[in-house]
């Protein structure tokens, strides 16, 4: 059996072993990456690579609808709150009460402010004495009163040409000097990135450099997060006002351009995100060979999770129907519409048609990462490349500069006072609390976080923190009883994000799963495993896309669950699994992908935990008169409509709603290769 390594990796990546090391599999060799960044080495090494766990898509006050959601907390209080450091945030009445800490501090973190605005907000908020300061838009975004927020809200999001006018400048700019303010914000971005990042010997925390590409036209979702690998950035964001309509191949152009062929150690990734929310544009084929090369290059992974939803897969729970799936637990954490309207819920009621719930037929196929992926190899047979070769990651998507905020027991909610307090339940009702970005690195440290995105060693989380390992090749039956299993898995096989391939006798490569449950901390314990499964994906005999879901692993008759009327855990589930498992129905003329999904034991949802500590039980025959005594007392805090209604949601009625999750992990594919 012969391995090779990931076919996405560019000409840049080819010439990288001849600067490192030789591989060794002694502890005290040097990490496997090229270093492009002065740093003191990290005491801490890890041959076999250590799980760091993140979040890359966090944005403050510097983004737009952060401040005007009433959101003070900058850069520096990000980081801040992510190392473990309590921040202040906004109340549901826009009132700076709210004290926020994460339950467990990260590894890293990206701060992702919208770059289309940097300026425009710098003016709008920073200083008093710039005559765009008083601009009515601008004056109209400091606002306490919600409306008013909100009419300033459709105001920046229109300047963003993601209504129906194209991209264009404030007035405010007019006024004062847009383009000086956008360099300090970027400046200022940078500044608190290397003021957080742990150079020493400790490589406690990590941060990157990055910001947020935010073209939605028509609210068509096509954000990317665009991630540096060192200090060494553009001197000017690459933006929708530098794109326009000609969209994402043209930031890849200007990104390449700006950052790639300098040749001065600049590198960058932009990952694409909330593909749910499309409406079918994300992933499509390529137009140009230039556009399949720069995909590859530029977006080795996606975020398949966060505060929006998932985009693995889709699946109507009440009509048993999936979109090109018949997988069931493709309900998870789904968002009724298909963009990015769906966050247009004001004080309980739905202020836009297109936040409604798009059925089946009208929702776009490849607005799920898992058809995107079986597309790709189709594509493959067609244009000679695989232009989806995406690994996966989550993040939360913050707005509430709190990165990593995504347990279901701590949530503060990622929109400032929009999803504050009883606001979240109100509004944001269908809001997932986010996920968490996962990679195998050598050390804590950019350019090996980096160079692990790179090789898509990744993997997502719902915003728990289970480890999970993937391997697959020429790898032996007894692996998972060996002392040094990982070792020899790098040896004889490929980790997740690779590509395997058979021999001339057909035989079907070897996989290594191995997931452990996260352990949590002494308040608040993990959560058991119940099942782990293999998602394939394939183009059969007779050209068509298929998948198979098989469970390797535990069961979903365990008999866990939750007690009602606390949210109580009931019953167990796996501490650790491992397993050597091969394809049944492989087929060696098949092209295929794999990818493993662990799922934990049923747990309640962050929206029945805080509609429980509001009074109200969603698993209670009398939720309904609960909820109304419940909202009178959120309208003495000054609430304003049904606020707690939707805690009495009948999942029946539902299909995209459970007031009890399973909270998972998804690790990267490996794709296995006919040819």
């Amino acid at each position: 059996m012969k391995i090779i390594a990931n076919r996405s990796i560019s000409l840049l990546w080819a010439v990288i072993p001849c600067l490192m090391p030789a591989a060794s599999t002694q502890a005290s060799d040097p990490p496997l990456f090229e270093r492009t960044e002065q740093r003191e080495p990290c005491a801490e090494q890890h041959p076999q690579r250590k799980a760091l766990f993140g979040d890359l898509h966090v944005h403050t006050s510097y983004s737009f609808d952060s401040y005007l959601s009433s959101q003070r907390r900058d850069p520096w209080d990000a980081y801040a709150y992510a190392k473990g450091e309590s921040i202040i945030l906004p109340d549901a009445n826009g009132e700076q009460k709210v004290v926020a800490t994460i339950g467990r501090p990260l590894d890293f973190t990206a701060i992702t402010d919208h770059a289309e605005f940097f300026g425009q907000i710098n003016v709008c908020t920073q200083d008093s004495g710039k005559l765009g300061y008083w601009w009515p838009h601008c004056v109209m975004t400091r606002a306490q009163n919600i409306w008013v927020q909100l009419i300033a809200a459709n105001w920046w999001t229109d300047l963003g040409g993601q209504l129906e006018d194209p991209p264009s400048k404030s007035f405010a700019c007019t006024l004062s000097d847009c383009d000086a303010a956008d360099a300090e914000t970027w400046q200022k971005t940078q500044q608190a990135a290397e003021n957080h990042y742990d150079r020493s010997a400790d490589c406690d925390f990590t941060t990157f450099v990055a910001y947020e590409y935010t073209e939605a036209f028509d609210q068509n979702n096509m954000h990317r997060n665009v991630i540096f690998r060192n200090a060494q950035v553009v001197d000017k964001p690459v933006s929708v006002y530098d794109t326009g309509r000609d969209s994402f191949p043209s930031l890849w152009r200007q990104l390449r351009q700006n950052c790639i062929d300098k040749n001065n150690g600049c590198d960058v990734m932009s990952i694409p995100h909330n593909s749910n929310l499309a409406g079918g544009r994300m992933f499509r084929d390529p137009a140009s060979d230039e556009e399949l090369r720069d995909r590859l290059f530029f977006e080795p992974v996606v975020e398949l999770v966060q505060h929006k939803g998932a985009s693995e897969c889709r699946f109507d729970r009440l009509r048993g129907l999936g979109l090109d799936t018949t997988d069931e637990l493709c309900d998870f954490e789904q968002i009724p519409a298909d963009n990015l309207n769906m966050m247009g819920t004001v004080h309980g009621k739905v202020r836009t048609e297109r936040a409604l719930e798009v059925p089946l037929e009208q929702f776009a196929r490849r607005n799920m990462v898992r058809n995107a992926l079986k597309d790709g190899l189709l594509l493959e047979d067609k244009l000679g490349t695989n232009p989806f070769v995406m690994g996966f990651i989550g993040s939360t998507d913050t707005h509430s500069a709190a990165p990593g905020s995504a347990e279901e027991d701590n949530y503060v909610g990622h929109l400032g006072r929009r999803d504050a307090q009883y606001t979240n339940v109100q509004d944001h009702f269908y809001s997932h609390a986010g996920g968490l970005a996962v990679v195998w690195a050598e050390e804590n440290s950019r350019d090996s976080i980096f160079a692990a995105l790179r090789r898509k060693e990744s993997y997502a989380t719902s915003g728990t923190r289970p480890t999970l390992r993937f391997f697959a090749g020429d790898l032996d039956g007894d692996l998972c009883e060996s002392a040094d299993m990982i070792e020899r898995a790098y040896q004889n096989g490929v980790p997740m994000g690779g590509d395997v391939r058979v021999g001339e006798d057909g035989s079907a490569p070897r996989f290594l799963i191995s997931a452990q449950k996260d352990p949590g901390t002494r308040t608040s314990p993990g959560t058991d495993l119940q099942r782990v499964q293999v998602i394939k994906g394939w183009v059969d005999a007779d050209g068509k896309t298929r998948e198979e879901v098989f469970d390797i692993a535990g069961s979903a008759d365990n008999g866990a669950g939750i007690d009602p009327q606390t949210c109580g855990r009931v019953g167990r589930g796996m501490q650790q699994s491992c397993i050597i498992w091969q394809d049944p129905h492989f087929d060696a003329a098949e092209d295929s992908f794999y990818y493993v999904r662990v799922l934990e034991n049923p747990t309640c949802r962050w929206s029945t935990l805080q509609c429980q500590a509001a009074g109200v039980n969603p698993f209670s025959d009398a939720c309904d008169s609960q909820a109304e005594r419940a909202t009178a007392k959120a309208h003495e805090l000054g609430a304003s409509g049904d606020v707690f209604g939707r805690c009495c949601t009948n999942p029946d009625e539902h299909a995209f709603y459970s007031p009890v999750i399973q909270e998972r992990a998804w690790s990267s594919p490996i794709w296995y290769r006919a040819d």
